[in-house]
């Protein structure tokens, strides 16, 4: 263990800033950090554990949160000889349970315990497998940029990943000084005939109109994670909230586009008790094995979708398809349609090379089993 707290010592700046604010808001409960019966009645930790928060993660190194305050802890080798997959290891959000004695300033952690919700998104890249963004978040907050980022497909891909995790949604549509008012007026009235029901807000980090409206929203205990491309402005509005230029922001461009801000989560608590994560941009959106959400963003559809003559209807030509007929009629908007069955294909494909994926793995593992056996056997 003093190994430990030297090779922490030596870490310190990794997680600088946000241990230097966290130090500043020394509590008296875990709930303050989010805690609540639900975990509670679900942790099943010995006796001999604590708990903590994951804040932010390096590598090999956590930031964790208690009521003392934040301090660092690494993976025990037994949690890792265990889970070797990505979306298994500790996130930003995460609760764990861990080795710690009061007063100390490492830990070394034992479990994750389970999620009441998450974020998670198909891996970057080639690989089928799925990332977690974060993890127990009460609210997720979609930001986009009224100048150049304004995109309802993509909105619609971000409500996919909240609702089949679990949070709750909120549209932030920021920069709103940049454009005129009219086109402002335009994309809210995209989004309400998209039917997307989710509470809008809108901001300009400028004048700070509607800043106000945003604190009003932020409840003392509860998890917001706020996602978007990069350059929307989420960093320099979290900033605003905390009143003082912690997280690493950069100037925006002459375009209004801002430039890559946020290159790692961090959980941060506000002054009036609020829990808030700023997320680097996500330039990959890959839906993988979000049925609930797909039928939670597009329930209209459904819902129509059930009145088709045929069960297991594709929509593109059947007798008796409801959903033609609405759209024949011009009662369901065709692009949000089309949208619809994309990210629909694109989840069950994905969904599809996952289990491949993972049943190849099963395979090759009792294949080395075997031969292990054949070894010991000879």
């Amino acid at each position: 263990m003093d190994q430990d707290r030297h090779y922490a010592k030596i870490e310190s700046n990794r997680f600088g800033v946000a241990v230097d604010h966290m130090r500043t808001k020394r509590l008296t409960s875990l709930n303050e950090w989010g805690w609540g019966d639900w975990f509670e009645q679900r942790a099943g930790c010995k006796p001999t554990e604590s708990i903590g928060r994951v804040a932010a993660v390096d590598r090999d190194q956590l930031l964790l949160v208690d009521q003392e305050g934040p301090f660092r802890a690494k993976l025990a080798g037994s949690f890792l000889h265990r889970h070797h997959r990505s979306h298994e290891l500790p996130c930003v959000g995460d609760w764990v349970s861990l080795d710690k004695q009061a007063g100390d300033d490492f830990g070394v952690v034992h479990a994750v315990l389970e999620r009441r919700t998450s974020l998670c998104r198909k891996s970057a890249g080639n690989g089928i497998e799925y990332q977690i963004i974060a993890a127990n978040l009460d609210y997720v907050v979609i930001v986009q940029s009224c100048h150049f980022d304004f995109n309802l497909k993509r909105l619609e891909r971000y409500l996919v990943m909240v609702m089949e995790g679990g949070a709750e949604p909120y549209i932030l549509l920021t920069k709103t000084d940049l454009v005129d008012p009219v086109v402002l007026h335009a994309q809210l009235a995209e989004i309400g005939f998209a039917g997307i029901a989710a509470p809008i807000l809108t901001v300009s980090n400028l004048t700070r109109d509607g800043v106000d409206d945003l604190e009003g929203l932020l409840l003392p205990g509860k998890t917001y994670c706020f996602v978007g491309s990069s350059g929307v402005g989420k960093s320099t509005l979290i900033n605003h909230l905390l009143g003082r230029e912690m997280l690493d922001t950069k100037t925006v461009s002459r375009t209004g586009e801002g430039r890559h801000t946020t290159v790692r989560r961090e959980l941060i608590r506000l002054d009036g008790g609020a829990l808030v994560i700023d997320s680097p941009g996500m330039r990959e959106l890959g839906i993988l094995g979000a049925e609930a959400g797909i039928g939670s963003r597009y329930s209209d559809i459904s819902a129509v979708s059930s009145r088709c003559r045929y069960r297991d209807c594709s929509h593109t030509g059947e007798p008796g398809c409801a959903v033609l007929e609405v759209l024949s009629s011009g009662e369901l908007s065709r692009e949000h349609f089309e949208n619809y069955r994309k990210i629909k294909k694109e989840s069950e494909f994905h969904e599809m090379s996952h289990a491949e994926k993972r049943r190849k793995d099963r395979d090759f593992g009792r294949y080395i089993k075997s031969v292990k056996k054949d070894l010991r056997e000879d």
